[in-house]
């Protein structure tokens, strides 16, 4: 039940990888027959995965995850572009692989403005517009968050700065695979993938990187990936990726309709039974398989481990940032009090889990939850 922080491989990927690692052991820059045939299979995983995107095969640059991808997106287009100007404009919710290249950009000379969300974490698209200065030269915002599951207006945003002539990154690590991501639909020039969260391979992830747009490497070598990403192809994930990626593009409305039905079925069960408890983030504008649930006097951490005896993997926020005290900055982003976004419990479903294994998990969450409450010295009389 943790599936934002990553997902088991499916089979179909794993026989695809494994052939790819006995067959296809080629440099794909080499000129011998060994590195053609890598070569060939690299490009042939790069057409699929565009096409997965509704991209072109040419805009699509493979790198080693999500958080490079990020970084690849933020701080390549932010020097790219930094004769027009050093404004950037995110949100206050996005993942650590955006917030972090910002940070460090602030420290050379970059002004950055952090978009506030509203109490279900969505960023208002009135908000954007009167953010955007004339040295406006890159707005980045995620597709979905990844621990209260929101998503975002992304078309909406793309407009705006598609018309201002501004370049516009989402991360949509976390709705790939689960929910349409059609680059064209979306109005984005940068769009980031991670491979591990749609049942992938750790360690691959792609960028795509619309034609003409301004953005300089970050990675310097070799001149791999067309010069945008140096360091030999990780052909055999590549194509696991691949393979990921036409399994969930086949498998994607009927999986949207599945899961959303057996999140909606746990939070009312909870909700019903466990007083003082809510949902984090929108009930409507959500991922299919994100529940974030609120419980007020109950550390969301001893939930965790009480769960995690009984056999339930849940988080209480990103999987990057599950080992720090302090508390989520997502949920404080959203109004929480620190007290009440320790409270949280993110419970995220995927393809392999059963309507039982919901009902399993319910009435598990209850009884815990109710334990704890017990035992809360905070909790009113």
């Amino acid at each position: 039940m943790d599936h934002a922080s990553t997902t088991p491989m499916a089979p179909e990927v794993i026989e695809a990888m494994a052939a790819a690692f006995v067959e296809i052991f080629g440099n794909a820059s080499s000129l011998h027959q060994p590195g053609l045939s890598a070569r060939a299979a690299l490009e042939e995983a790069r057409e699929r995965v565009a096409g997965f995107i509704g991209a072109e095969a040419g805009e699509v640059y493979f790198t080693s995850g999500g958080t490079e991808s990020d970084n690849l997106a933020i701080r390549g287009a932010a020097l790219a572009n930094r004769d027009r100007g050093k404004h950037i404009i995110t949100t206050t919710i996005e993942h650590p692989a955006v917030l972090e290249p910002c940070k460090a950009l602030e420290k050379e000379g970059f002004e950055v403005t952090y978009l506030p969300v509203t109490r279900e974490g969505l960023v208002e698209v009135e908000a954007l517009e009167a953010a955007i200065r004339k040295d406006t030269i890159l707005i980045s915002i995620m597709h979905a968050n990844n621990e209260i599951g929101t998503i975002q207006p992304i078309a909406e945003a793309g407009e705006i700065a598609r018309s201002r002539g501004i370049v516009f990154h989402t991360d949509a690590v976390q709705t790939v695979g689960k929910i349409p991501a059609k680059v064209d639909d979306l109005g984005v020039d940068l769009l980031s993938i991670s491979s591990h969260k749609l049942h992938g391979p750790k360690g691959v992830g792609a960028l795509y990187i619309r034609k003409k747009t301004p953005i300089e490497p970050i990675i310097f070598g070799g001149g791999h990936e067309r010069g945008m990403r140096s360091g030999t192809e990780n052909v055999p994930g590549i194509i696991g990726l691949a393979a990921a990626s036409e399994l969930a593009e086949r498998n994607l409305e009927g999986e949207m309709v599945r899961i959303s039905g057996m999140r909606d079925r746990l939070a009312d069960y909870v909700l019903e039974r466990v007083e003082e408890t809510w949902v984090n983030g929108s009930r409507t504008k959500r991922l299919p398989n994100n529940l974030n649930l609120g419980f007020s006097f109950i550390e969301g951490e001893a939930l965790l481990l009480r769960l995690d005896a009984k056999g339930i993997a849940v988080s209480t926020g990103s999987a990057c940032s599950s080992k720090k005290t302090v508390a989520s900055h997502v949920l404080t982003a959203i109004g929480l009090r620190p007290q009440e976004a320790h409270g949280s419990l993110r419970i995220t479903l995927g393809r392999e889990n059963t309507d039982e294994e919901v009902d399993r998990v319910g009435e598990a969450i209850v009884e815990v939850a109710e334990s704890l409450r017990a035992m809360s010295p905070f909790r009113r009389s």
